[in-house]
């Protein structure tokens, strides 16, 4: 970057400005900018369900296809107040969520057990690559019938359906990560006289953490996705049978009503991973960002 470039994207300081000013005055325009963020969001949402809604009302869209905002609102409310399919509606939501987070946390810690295990053992992995290959080629969906078969209608099914759909993603995330781990590191490390086991925790997991956390941010999702497929196949409970019944009596609303649920749901995981990996990873520089006007 040249000089001028430099001097035309550094905001303008007076001279003799001091540095607390500087961050002061950078930190007035970093609120201002998450301000302008969170107003525009808002406001496009406004928009959508607005005209949503007044599409909806004029008769221009077919609300039996597409329902419309007030009446996914009123459906809510129903499930909220009077429950949903013989069940309130938060023990339709713990069922999924359950399921869910039984197939993540699985997934998710032998997923990076056997993505280091195998990143750092070439022969095992040349060996077994062919048959993680043949194994992740299968459609997710497909298992379901075959879980349900085995393991029934009950928890375990829907826990291993998530379970399929978590692990194959973290697993590719942490196998790359070892092997994209920085190879001056690890031969300093190396000279330094680490071990193999010093060597992965100090070295090499942390290389690859950045693979790691970017599978975990759509990893929940599909974890979701599992457990309401499963759901589909078999099950009292669920978001899933809500969404199956609403479908069966052609309630447009309600469906629409249960992917608002499953949205706020996974938004929520997207939060919570977000911080968890704030917390974990303090070490890593931030992203560069373009700096707010």
């Amino acid at each position: 970057m040249s000089e001028s470039t430099t001097r035309a994207a550094a905001p303008p300081y007076r001279p003799g400005t001091s540095d607390a000013e500087i961050e002061a005055a950078a930190a007035r325009a970093e609120r201002r900018h998450r301000l302008a963020v969170r107003s525009w969001q808002v406001l496009l949402l406004a928009a959508l369900l607005g005209g949503w809604e007044l599409l909806a009302r004029a008769k221009i869209i077919d609300t039996f296809f597409f329902s419309s905002p007030s009446a996914i609102a009123a459906r809510l409310y129903e499930w909220i107040t009077q429950g949903a399919n013989g069940a309130p509606l938060w023990y339709h939501v713990w069922v999924t969520l359950e399921e869910a987070l039984l197939g993540f946390f699985s997934g998710f810690v032998l997923g990076i057990l056997a993505g280091v295990a195998l990143g750092r053992n070439r022969m095992a992995s040349e060996v077994l690559t062919i048959y993680i290959k043949v194994f992740n080629s299968v459609p997710r969906v497909v298992l379901a019938p075959i879980f349900i078969l085995i393991f029934g209608l009950g928890l375990t099914s829907k826990v291993a359906l998530s379970f399929v759909m978590v692990f194959f993603i973290v697993f590719a995330n942490a196998f790359q990560g070892v092997r994209e781990a920085d190879r001056s590191l690890i031969a300093n490390a190396r000279i330094l006289g680490a071990s193999k086991w010093q060597l992965t925790r100090s070295v090499i997991v942390p290389s690859a953490m950045s693979w790691i956390f970017a599978s975990l941010h759509v990893s929940f999702g599909f974890a979701i996705v599992g457990a309401i497929v499963g759901e589909f196949v078999g099950a009292r409970h669920g978001v899933g049978v809500l969404i199956q019944v609403a479908g069966g009596a052609f309630d447009t609303a309600g469906m629409y009503a249960a992917i608002v649920i499953i949205m706020v749901v996974a938004l929520a995981a997207e939060y919570a991973v977000t911080f968890l990996e704030k917390r974990l990873a303090k070490w890593r520089p931030e992203a560069l960002q373009e700096a707010p006007p």
